[in-house]
This record gives C-alpha cells, structure tokens and sequence, in this order.
C-alpha cells in the first residue's frame, strides 16, 4: 500500500492527512507531518506528498473551517481494533455544533468511560472522525490529543461552546 499526505493551513495552525492509493483516509493530525507519522503506526510505508491523492480531504477540511460544511464524505480507512472502530463510528454520529461526554457515549456503547476515552485517544483520524466533540462529564474540555485550545477553538468553530 502507497501513503500519500499533504499538510495544509486550517485557522487552527498546520493540519496533515494521509491517504491510500484509493484516497481513503488513514490518518490526520493537528501539526506537520511528523505529527501524522506517530498517528500511522506504521514503519514499513514511506509517505509521500501529493496534493492530487489528498485534493478531496483537502476540499473538505477547507470547506469545513470556511462554513461551508458541517460533516465529511470521505472514505475512511482507520486501523484499529473492533472496538475501537466502534467508537470512532459512534463519535461520527455526534452531531456538528454538539457535544457529548465520555460517560453517556460509553453508556450507548454498553461500555466504560475509561475504556471510550482511551478509543477516543487512539482515533488516528481527528476531525473527520470528530473525536473533539467528546467532553469531560462536568463540560471540561479533556482529553485531545493537539490540545485544550485545538478542541475548544473547533467547538467554537462549530458553536458547540462559546
């Protein structure tokens, strides 16, 4: 399997996207592309820059961050375990502009907190997958992996917090 990646400039600072031959998304991160190589898991696969492969995730961030587009319509091709993919498909179900706590996930999933929380951790495909829309119980903003201000600068993007 090819990896092609290209990395753009969102309101949020630098976002990286890896796709296969098919232009499935494999993975994302907030940062250069060192940051989408740890989100890879893998070491057998050189990535290579090609901005044709990535052109429609590109589209879709971009329209994202313009107001133009409140959800994704890519092929998604993350590698995890049954769980946790899941919980990456129920984080999917979250609605834009809304959020939703670890424990009332992990009750709709018959599952534990900690247990969605360390799936939500893992989701190698951030913001597509939107695992930031995932909250702390109490409405604290915990638990992303780019960051407290990341998450809440996309709730806000999203309206979801003021």
């Amino acid at each position: 399997m090819n990896v092609y990646f290209d990395t753009l400039k969102t309101p949020v600072g630098d976002f990286s996207i890896a796709v296969d031959d098919a232009g499935a998304v494999l993975a994302t991160a907030f940062g250069a592309d060192t940051a989408l190589w740890a989100r890879l898991k893998s070491d057998t696969v050189k990535p290579v820059r090609d901005t044709v492969k990535t052109a429609a995730a590109r589209s879709q961030v971009f329209a994202y961050f313009e107001g133009d587009r409140s959800s994704f319509d890519l092929s998604l091709a993350p590698a995890g375990t049954p769980f946790q993919l899941r919980v990456w498909q129920a984080l999917q179900k979250i609605p834009f502009g809304q959020t939703c706590s670890y424990g009332a996930l992990a009750k709709t999933l018959k599952s534990g907190a900690r247990a969605i929380g360390r799936a939500n951790a893992t989701n190698p495909i951030c913001l597509i997958v939107p695992c930031h829309r995932v909250i702390g119980a109490d409405g604290s903003l915990t638990g992303f992996a780019f960051g407290e201000n990341v998450k809440r600068q996309l709730l806000q993007h999203e309206g979801a917090i003021e």
